[in-house]
């Protein structure tokens, strides 16, 4: 496994600097410019793409929202500079996921104060090893270390639209207290899009209701929660961390579950070298196809998380041989 640089020292740097800009930012005409605040709108900070998903489709056009994360950027490896720290220390709301990076953490823990609203709040989160099939010492070894560094849970709740949906509802709540007159707007907006949200869950229970296969091999196990919603197994080839790097004995195990439960597929992200997921499926005669866990877009993209997630969804059901 890489290890990843602290951001302790980097943020304390970041953090006076931002102080500093602010400091002379006031002095002039216009001190919301160089935090990204639009005039007349809600400023919202949300720490990656599935999240400032929420916050845009609930805020509508009362809040104007911006994503620390840059598209095509891994979010977990996030490193924040001055301005970003700014960002954070004037938003009227921001929304982020405790435990999911490590630079936004300290960030809020500094300048967020009670203007912060962490997610995992919302709904319980599952155990790390939720929805995962491992074998093997060596297996549960690296699982321990992902548990540990995870606090020993998963954060890619967003992967269950029902989860989302309630998150939704706790981010209009949110929403509504720092700006109370649109607060109906925000709490209606809100139960528009958990009616949505339902919908794709209806597709996705009704796609994944019938399948030869309910095994799915993945280069980063971050599938835990879509695993947990359809009954799914997920067989991940590195743990939560999409940097781990798998031991050799570790690819051994999972080429061999791959072979007893005759996966035809394995899947590997958009964001991550699809590397490690072409050598599994060399060694076992499978294809490789993209299975997304939505942390970012690409730059560029047209998509949403709905669409990703349909094209996730009409992604497993011929590589898991459903039928409907």
């Amino acid at each position: 496994m890489r290890n990843r640089p602290t951001p302790r020292a980097f943020l304390a740097t970041a953090a006076a600097a931002a102080l500093a800009l602010g400091a002379l930012t006031a002095c002039g005409d216009d001190a919301s410019s160089d935090t990204g605040a639009v005039a007349g709108k809600l400023d919202v900070v949300a720490a990656f793409y599935p999240l400032q998903f929420v916050a845009e489709r609930v805020g509508g056009d009362a809040v104007s929202v911006t994503n620390l994360a840059k598209p095509g950027a891994e979010p977990h490896d996030l490193e924040l500079n001055a301005d970003q720290v700014a960002q954070i220390a004037d938003a009227k709301v921001v929304v982020y996921l405790k435990g999911f990076q490590p630079a936004v953490d300290e960030a809020v823990e500094q300048q967020g104060g009670d203007r912060a609203f962490d997610v995992s709040t919302a709904v319980p989160l599952l155990d790390a090893t939720a929805g995962h099939e491992h074998e093997g010492e060596e297996a549960g070894a690296e699982e321990e270390e992902h548990e540990e560094a995870a606090g020993g849970k998963d954060p890619h709740v967003w992967l269950d639209p029902t989860r989302l949906a309630t998150i939704g509802e706790k981010v209009a709540e949110r929403l509504g207290q720092a700006d109370p007159d649109h607060a109906a707007d925000y709490t209606a907006r809100a139960a528009t899009l958990r009616t949505d949200l339902d919908t794709l869950d209806k597709e996705y229970a009704a796609g994944l209701k019938t399948c030869q296969r309910r095994e799915i091999v993945t280069s980063h196990s971050a599938f835990g929660y879509l695993a947990d919603r359809y009954d799914l197994e997920q067989i991940g080839i590195t743990g939560l961390t999409p940097e781990d790097e798998p031991s050799p004995q570790r690819l051994a195990e999972v080429a061999t579950e791959a072979r007893e439960h005759k996966a035809t597929t394995i899947f590997f992200e958009t964001l991550v070298s699809p590397k490690v997921a072409e050598t599994i499926a060399n060694e076992v005669g499978a294809k490789t196809a993209v299975l997304d866990p939505i942390e970012g877009l690409q730059p560029g993209s047209s998509d949403d998380y709905f669409s990703v997630m349909r094209k996730n969804l009409a992604t497993l059901e011929p590589a898991l041989g459903c039928s409907t």
